[in-house]
């Protein structure tokens, strides 16, 4: 596998394809960098665009993780002295599920959002954007119904987040992609460059493969689960004998977020998945990429049962580091 399709591998999207491709060609030393705001424990949202930090690690990227506590702030997700503690439980967190310490860069906003230029810069990218415009950009990442001035401010940060933190390449997930234009259109009017962006896909709800899945809304899983509690999310989520299932009843469309995790958690992290199976159903089932687990479940060869065991016990494996942190504190 080669620089570019390492670092697109699992991508959504990349903007621009040129752009990417300019990086790929020396990415030894290039810079990239994903915003989380310290809201709440690591969850697979987090671990989807972790898994791609680590692929850039891979192909030769130094990465920035910014632990947006300013952000979190703002957007109402608690007091700065909660934020923080939220925050290096992530750091933690992040460590554990495989980022590269020594190639990884954990930034609180706080750090540097304060300064005087910073201000002065957001100041000038106000004076260039509506209030209609910040507010679509923020639409999908927001807290509460009601849209507030510091969450219009939101936006205009985390694109000059990307100017102050010096990277080559921004990173999300799709959710982060109304933001990432706003960027691109806005910093040129300060003289900056527009960022180059990858974003990462969505896993689907869990229960019902509709909408995204969320900490605040639904079940997810996260690096503080047990086993059982994994076993148990796992075992009880949506698994059609298809990787394209039929809407919903009222016409939503649905994914199969089973074999979503086996595609951008469990194949980029481990070499070949074994389903383990008795004998008098067939033995074990090995797979060295996710087409042809898929491939087998759309056959009838693997049964959701069977591949819902396997992605648990995998799920585990990743999470592990992380829960026995936890119990060491």
């Amino acid at each position: 596998m080669d620089a570019y399709e390492r670092i697109t591998r699992n991508v959504s999207e990349v903007v621009t394809e040129d752009e990417v491709r300019a990086l790929a060609e020396q990415p030894e030393g290039k810079r990239a960098y994903v915003g989380y705001e310290p809201s709440g424990v690591l969850h697979i949202g987090h671990m989807l665009t972790a898994t791609k930090l680590i692929d850039l690690q891979e192909a030769g990227f130094e990465v920035t993780v910014l632990l947006a506590d300013v952000h979190a702030y703002l957007n109402d997700k608690g007091t700065f002295e909660e934020i923080r503690e939220t925050a290096d439980r992530m750091r933690e967190q992040f460590v554990a599920y495989g980022l590269d310490e020594e190639r990884t860069e954990f930034v609180l906003g706080s750090e540097f959002q304060f300064d005087r230029e910073y201000v002065l810069d957001l100041h000038a990218l106000e004076l260039e954007t509506s209030m209609a415009r910040a507010e679509r950009a923020m639409a999908e990442i927001k807290s509460g119904e009601t849209a507030k001035v510091s969450q219009a401010v939101y936006p205009l940060m985390q694109a000059l987040d990307i100017v102050y933190l010096d990277v080559d390449l921004a990173v999300g997930g799709m959710e982060q992609r109304k933001v990432h234009m706003l960027a691109r259109d806005t910093l040129p009017s300060i003289g900056e460059e527009a960022p180059t962006c990858l974003h990462t896909p969505l896993i689907a709800d869990l229960s019902t493969g509709v909408g995204k899945m969320s900490s605040s809304a639904g079940v997810t899983i996260s690096m503080e689960d047990s086993t059982a509690d994994i076993r148990e999310k796992v075992n009880r989520a949506y698994c059609p004998p298809t990787r394209d299932p039929e809407p919903d009843d009222d016409g939503n469309e649905r994914e199969n977020p089973v074999l979503q995790i086996f595609e951008y958690h469990v194949f980029p992290r481990f070499e070949a998945v074994v389903v383990e199976r008795p004998e008098k159903y067939g033995g074990d089932l090995t797979y060295d990429d996710y087409e042809s687990l898929a491939a087998d479940l759309e056959s009838g060869e693997l049964h959701p049962a069977d591949a819902k065991g396997a992605l648990a016990a995998y799920l585990d494996e990743l999470i592990a580091p992380g829960r026995e942190m936890i119990r060491s504190e």
